[in-house]
């Protein structure tokens, strides 16, 4: 032992032996990588709710038994979709942050003309991979998102050696939550659920990328799912066959990639997104049997996962994040049968009275619509309209509130009879100018802050609103999100691998400390604009704070 001493001090001396301690990070290959993983349309509630139905080890009980499980996990912004959900979990930052408000919103097109774009829409670029026959191939690109990713900071930690994908049904939620400097983003074709990507990152798919969707793997989702035709993305992805569909191509990428294995030993990074509990959702709500199956089902797609990379790259190398990008309200059907007032009704119930007061106010000056679209939770406004009415946007925007105020009063003086629950009229809790959300004057209050965090500067001349617990804009039977209420702000943050204390832990956290967290673990700088903190309450002590051990040049 003694003689074992002198040897290492004398290798010290000499410069042989580096003493810096041992660390888990980017620069070692430690861990080899890193797994973000997202259920679209995940409330918080779910995993618990289920938890006696989860009989794989390694499916949802990675989370629930082998890692750290928060159980109040809440986004704390007002606009709660998906494009500036998965931004958020990506960036570790809110809207006014990234700057990604809605999935889609408008704005002037190189002719100068009004058009709706999308949060990924970039006409730089066209589609990879899209079937023949496709008729608009403008591509994608995360140009409109205004931070860092964590992955874009893992790539500049290592000088680019480190990969980072994004996959997912959906063109945003790959995108935005992997960030500009990964390799690549995937999403489906909506008719054929064939993988394609944009020239952002390449001029023709990979060859595994092609091989995937030259194989049967499409068909055989199909087969699995009962539904042999019609969009792949509207009706297979309501099934559990969705699931294992996205998760088998991740699988070929991170093989096809040699992610966690890269020969400059470094972390690698790949985004996860599933889409098919939001298309199943949408449709169906949160307490329908369907979903209450299809998550079930999840956890053997899961368990089928997270099996095939501790085969080939051993779950001891890997740290895993799992959230969803919002929660969700209640159908209106499901509330009725409980006697909960919940209320799903058109938009149209106000827009349309709403353009005929304007009209009224400011007639025969407008060139079109005062109002563009109640894309929830803005009530967009037509600038060019109310421009050309000779309005301002302080003006414009104020007295558009003061209208919607006067027909939401309209509605809650509705008569009713005097026996049995009545369905209650549709309400405004809240209402905000996107003027006071740029000046700053908004109220001291927790809903001041969601409001503040929710500004982007794409939105336009508009209102941000919020309808009374339950209610929302909808059309037929379903549900849908997007709220500053906790049901639609509830999700899981779910983490597992060897820096974690496997646990339920109760306290008050949020989506951006994902991104916090992994930062700090991987000892890279967080993303740009990122304002989580570090879960260290689920963090093991460091070895390398007891202890200092010599390692090889």
């Amino acid at each position: 032992m003694f003689m074992m001493k002198r040897l290492v001090m004398v290798l010290l001396a000499l410069g042989l032996l580096d003493a810096s301690p041992l660390r888990a990070d980017s620069y070692d290959g430690r861990p080899k990588l890193v797994i973000l993983l997202v259920f679209d349309q995940f409330r918080g509630d779910y995993l618990d709710r289920y938890r006696a139905d989860f009989k794989a080890k390694n499916g949802w009980n990675l989370f629930l038994k082998q890692g750290a499980h928060f159980t109040d996990c809440y986004y704390d912004y007002a606009n709660l979709v998906t494009a500036a959900g998965h931004a958020t979990i990506g960036t570790g930052a809110y809207t006014d942050g990234h700057n990604i408000p809605l999935n889609e919103w408008y704005e002037n097109g190189p002719d100068g003309k009004l058009r709706q774009v999308s949060s990924v829409m970039d006409d730089r670029y066209k589609l990879v991979g899209a079937p023949a026959g496709t008729k608009d191939l403008t591509g994608v690109s995360p140009h409109r998102e205004m931070a860092t990713t964590l992955g874009d900071e893992l790539v500049l930690a290592t000088g680019g050696r480190s990969k980072v994908f994004g996959v997912s049904m959906k063109d945003r939620a790959a995108v935005l939550t992997s960030g500009h400097a990964s390799k690549g983003a995937f999403w489906v074709d909506h008719d054929s659920g064939a993988w394609e990507t944009s020239t952002y990152w390449m001029a023709e798919l990979p060859a595994w990328a092609k091989e995937f969707n030259a194989s049967t793997r499409a068909a055989r989702a199909r087969s699995e799912s009962g539904i042999p035709d019609g969009s792949f993305y509207e009706k297979v992805g309501k099934t559990a066959a969705s699931v294992s569909y996205q998760l088998d191509f991740a699988k070929a990428l991170i093989s096809a990639e040699k992610l966690g294995r890269n020969p400059s030993n470094v972390t690698d990074m790949i985004t996860i997104s599933i889409s098919s509990t939001d298309i199943n959702g949408h449709a169906f709500g949160p307490d329908d049997p369907s979903q209450k199956t299809l998550i079930d089902q999840s956890d053997i797609a899961l368990d089928n996962f997270f099996g095939y990379i501790d085969q080939t790259i051993g779950l001891k190398n890997v740290i895993v994040a799992m959230s969803g990008d919002h929660g969700v309200a209640t159908t209106q059907q499901a509330g009725d049968s409980v006697g909960m007032p919940v209320l799903g009704f058109p938009a149209e119930q106000f827009t349309k009275p709403l353009e005929e007061m304007l009209d009224a106010k400011y007639p025969l000056k407008a060139t079109g619509k005062y109002v563009l679209q109640m894309d929830s939770p803005y009530l967009l406004l037509n600038r060019a309209s109310f421009e050309a009415a000779g309005v301002s946007e302080e003006e414009a925007e104020n007295t558009t509130k003061l209208m919607v105020e006067e027909i939401f009063a309209g509605f809650a003086s509705t008569p009713g009879t005097t026996t049995g629950r009545q369905l209650e009229p549709a309400a405004i809790t809240h209402i905000f100018t996107i003027k006071q959300m740029r000046d700053g004057k908004l109220p001291d209050t927790q809903y001041g802050r969601l409001i503040a965090h929710s500004y982007s500067t794409y939105v336009g001349w508009a209102l941000h609103i919020n309808f009374g617990p339950y209610q929302f804009p909808w059309h037929g039977s379903g549900t849908t999100h997007f709220s500053a209420n906790s049901y639609d702000r509830h999700v899981p943050l779910e983490l597992y691998g060897e820096p974690f204390v496997p646990g339920t832990y109760h306290g008050v956290v949020a989506p951006v400390d994902i991104a916090a967290t992994f930062a700090s673990l991987l000892r890279i700088n967080r993303p740009s604009a990122a304002v989580g903190r570090v879960l260290t309450e689920a963090i093991k002590p460091d070895a390398d704070s007891r202890s200092v051990q010599p390692r090889l040049k």
